[in-house]
């Protein structure tokens, strides 16, 4: 049976070939580019009208160091050196090196590469994962972006699925083309105003549209029906991917074209871009990755791959870390750590009593401040989430030095355990019980919104009928149709969102973004949103606290003024933030920010209506803006002894 095949290989003039029987993996030598993927009596699955350089490929953007944007050359990395690191009928595993040395200065990232492909005998797939270093002696620069691309057949595959609410059958990649498609907004987005295909007509084709959190993130892929093929991409651990759990990366799109993405700064700008300095020493294992092919049966559904690559996925997860990776680089298992223990949240304007979390996320990554993980980008993170007794176990933790971090769903703030914690092989740490404290000077006289780092649960409007996609009309994926942010000048023409507290919903009556209004072509003004609330018993010689935790900032400046919107200097700026891009992008998140201002008891009047202005000063574009993921108004400790007594 073809199964029981051995894994083989051939070199011929510029090619190596891998073959078990069931795969059969052809790469460029010594460039290692991914030129043919033979499966199920397919020639290839990989578009073979593209360049052989254009199939499957690593790649990065790197720029200068004093660049300050998130952009810079592009390059394809390719092999000047091919290795045979292990060759059985059980495993081959073929490196690809290259390494940097002052004839390359301008013309190659300053690294040396190491990208590896592995198959092993009776897979249906084949593995790749690369080492990265930065040497003494190698000039500083920056790392932008990072992954793997698979460029598909596009007369195969035109199933595409990331997640159960989120499959269907894709566009072509001839639809973006000026005689078929009108760019919008960014030139990701285009409207499909003469597609190939009649039923794609007036929808709008963004890759953002598929972008998922990376905890989320593990399989995605495209379906060809005729023949019925999968090609699956499937990330088993999320440990050398940057900013943490909710980071959000791109997965397939339009192509048909398949990403594992490592580093990027999506949803995150700047603060996600790596930095290296000048002979800085750096290294970093990315992968493996397990690019999985399946087929049906006679008779059966095509569109059923999607869950047997869900089963594979589950598969490889219990396998890692992988043992096969031949790279001393890699870690195995017995050389990994274990930590576990207990997380308690202790508000005491809520309970006298330390509560157990439940669902709260808790991980390891590199020694910070609180909350650093989300903008960490050049080490290894790991993360697992609390039971309902709160107790949590992240294991598979690679030796070093890290901080303890977690954020807990429904309250603001991060936790972080004071010591540092040092894996060492094999180690097994028991942490005891912990208690997070969030921030809180005093009782909750109003709220809005949910804290869980999202705008996910304010107004999402319904889209322009010219740019609806109807497979995403229904929750939880409203909030990535296109050009939602247009909606608020619709909604609100003169004047802005007035919130009353008491009377309002934010769920119905909270925009999910605080962008500008339109007011013609090109013209986007700054917007001031009110929060009107009255208070009993104020004390004028205390200080009431006012937290505004946002999930989102895209070059914004937040101004905080308290019953008196005329005033030139407000009483609170948070200076021109984010980078995030995540209005644009369909994100409902990007990076979280957490203000704590004070609000003189002075300026509040009792037993009358007081004002709480916020104003994003910054207009100019129509993706200027913040989404707040959730606001508190804090009495004083001092004079108020319930949670009520003071509204």
């Amino acid at each position: 049976m073809a199964k029981s095949m051995g894994v083989k290989m051939h070199f011929r003039k510029h090619h190596v070939v891998i073959d078990n029987g069931i795969v059969q993996l052809t790469l460029t030598n010594p460039g290692g580019y991914v030129t043919g993927v033979k499966y199920n009596n397919i020639d290839n699955l990989l578009e073979s009208q593209n360049d052989e350089s254009d199939r499957g490929y690593w790649d990065l953007v790197w720029s200068s160091p004093d660049n300050p944007g998130t952009t810079g050359t592009f390059e394809r990395i390719e092999g000047t050196s091919c290795e045979v690191i292990i060759e059985t009928e059980d495993q081959v595993e073929l490196s690809f090196t290259r390494t940097w040395d002052s004839t390359l200065v301008g013309k190659h990232v300053p690294l040396k590469i190491d990208k590896r492909f592995v198959i092993l005998r009776g897979s249906s797939g084949f593995y790749s994962y690369a080492i990265y270093e930065h040497l003494e002696g190698f000039p500083g620069f920056n790392l932008d972006e990072t992954r793997i691309v698979f460029k598909l057949r596009k007369d195969k595959f035109h199933y595409m699925a990331m997640s159960d609410d989120r499959q269907r059958y894709m566009p072509l990649p001839d639809d973006r083309l000026p005689a078929r498609g009108k760019p919008l907004a960014y030139p990701e987005a285009v409207l499909l105003v003469n597609p190939v295909e009649p039923e794609f007509k007036g929808q709008v084709d963004d890759k953002y549209q598929y972008s998922c959190e990376t905890k989320d993130l593990k399989v995605h892929g495209w379906i060809s029906t005729d023949p019925p093929v999968g090609f699956w991409q499937i990330t088993p651990s999320n440990e050398f991917r940057t900013g943490g759990p909710t980071k959000q990366e791109l997965t397939s799109h339009v192509g048909p074209i398949n990403l594992a993405m490592f580093i990027s700064a999506h949803y995150g700008g700047n603060d996600l871009v790596v930095k290296f300095s000048e002979g800085e020493l750096w290294k970093k294992v990315f992968g493996p990755v397990f690019m999985h092919l399946n087929t049906t049966s006679t008779g059966e559904d095509p569109l059923t791959l999607w869950q047997d690559a869900k089963n594979q996925m589950l598969e490889e997860v219990g396998k890692w870390p992988y043992s096969f990776p031949a790279s001393k680089d890699f870690q195995q298992v017995n050389e990994r750590g274990v930590i576990s223990g207990r997380l308690f949240v202790y508000d005491r304007f809520i309970s006298d009593e330390q509560a157990p979390t439940n669902g709260a996320y808790i991980g390891l990554a590199p020694p910070g401040d609180p909350g650093s993980w989300e903008r960490e980008n050049k080490g290894y993170q790991f993360w697992s989430k609390t039971n309902e007794q709160g107790c949590f176990s992240i294991e598979h933790i690679l030796p070093g030095t890290y901080n303890l971090y977690a954020w807990v769903q429904g309250f603001i703030g991060d936790y972080k355990k004071p010591e540092a914690i040092t894996i060492t092989p094999g180690c097994d740490i028991e942490v005891g019980d912990l208690v997070y404290e969030p921030p809180r000077d005093g009782p909750t006289l109003w709220d809005i919104g949910i804290p869980d780092r999202s705008a996910a649960e304010f107004y999402i409007p319904d889209p322009d009928p010219m740019y609806t996609n109807q497979f995403l009309t229904d929750d939880p994926n409203r909030f990535r149709q296109y050009g939602l942010w247009e909606q608020y000048a619709t909604l609100y023409p003169d004047g802005d969102l007035v919130y009353t507290i008491g009377e309002s919903d934010y769920r119905k009556d909270w925009f999910f973004a605080h962008v500008p209004r339109k007011k013609g072509d090109n013209v986007y003004e700054k917007t001031t949103w009110t929060i009107k609330f009255k208070l009993n018993n104020v004390n004028k010689d205390e200080t009431y606290k006012l937290r505004l935790a946002l999930a989102s900032a895209q070059v914004s400046d937040l101004q905080v003024r308290v019953n008196d919107l005329n005033t030139d200097s407000p009483l609170f700026s948070t200076g021109i933030i984010g980078g995030d891009n995540a209005i644009a992008r369909h994100g409902i998140h990007g990076l979280s920010w957490l203000f704590n201002i004070d609000i003189p008891g002075t300026l509040l009047i009792s037993n009358e209506e007081n004002t709480i202005y916020l104003t994003q000063a910054n207009g100019g574009t129509p993706f200027r803006g913040v989404m707040y993921d959730y606001i508190r108004f804090e009495g004083s400790a001092l004079s108020c002894s319930g949670s009520n007594t003071c509204i």
